[in-house]
């Protein structure tokens, strides 16, 4: 599977200028692609205005989705805020290229940005089947969270997007790591860059990490759209051969 990580700074609170500028970066993908991934809130930056900018299912925010991952051919996902039963939710969609759209509601909020306060906490685990992968979705703060993460569904790929600041980097970098080593999975982390209206800057660290704990691509800093192909059947095969995941201790979460 081809993967597209989109990196990019981020218009603050303004979804139009933020679907104009991912409508330049999707359309330059020359080469086939089958996911392509952008940031937390990418549509507003991680904003603590949920009532300025929220959408709905129905907004013009998933039909712009829906008409990319048409286009390309390719799923796309990402996370926006979205209101729903007089509630507000950071809510990570994953469109299908048939416009079928399945979503996860972030867990962990963030309760240093006050991001509880705000938006209500999703209450399930959500694994994507896509051409033959498990994908499983997590955004931003879950990644400091490997209970919530841990591989007993036995999928392929674990998903995060962020709006995570350069003050904590190495954070991120090892904890990507982390996760894809302990639970044999790849892991794609797709951050945003620049500063946002309270001046935290994010430097990207974008990046695809194997199953073994490898780069396949390294930390990037600079704006862009970086391409990475997957090979499942090799990742299988070392599951086989180092079949760490039978020893996992069984566990059960209280959501």
């Amino acid at each position: 599977m081809k993967v597209a990580l989109v990196q990019s700074d981020l218009f603050w609170e303004n979804p139009q200028k933020n679907r104009e500028n991912f409508d330049l970066k999707i359309d330059s993908i020359e080469e086939k692609v089958d996911l392509i991934v952008l940031p937390e809130m990418f549509s507003t930056g991680f904003t603590m205005n949920p009532v300025a900018v929220a959408e709905t299912m129905e907004g013009e925010t998933i039909v712009w989705l829906r008409s990319k991952a048409k286009q390309k051919n390719a799923a796309v996902t990402g996370s926006l805020i979205i209101a729903e039963n007089n509630q507000f939710y950071n809510r990570m969609l994953f469109v299908f290229p048939s416009g079928e759209i399945q979503f996860y509601d972030k867990r962990h909020l963030f309760s240093l940005a006050g991001e509880d306060k705000f938006y209500t906490a999703g209450n399930k685990k959500v694994i994507v089947d896509y051409l033959d992968w498990k994908i499983c979705l997590q955004v931003c703060y879950d990644l400091r969270f490997p209970v919530f993460a841990r591989n007993v569904e036995n999928y392929d790929l674990l998903l995060y997007v962020a709006n995570w600041p350069k003050v904590r980097t190495n954070a991120w970098d090892a904890l990507l790591q982390a996760r894809a080593i302990e639970n044999l999975s790849y892991a794609v982390g797709v951050n945003r860059i620049g500063n946002d209206a309270h001046d935290y800057e994010h430097i990207g660290h974008s990046q695809v990490i194997d199953f073994l704990g490898n780069y396949l691509l390294e930390p990037q800093e600079t704006e862009g759209v970086f391409v990475v192909e997957l090979d499942k059947n090799l990742m299988l095969e070392t599951r086989k051969k180092l079949d760490f995941l039978s020893d996992k201790d069984d566990f059960e979460i209280s959501i």
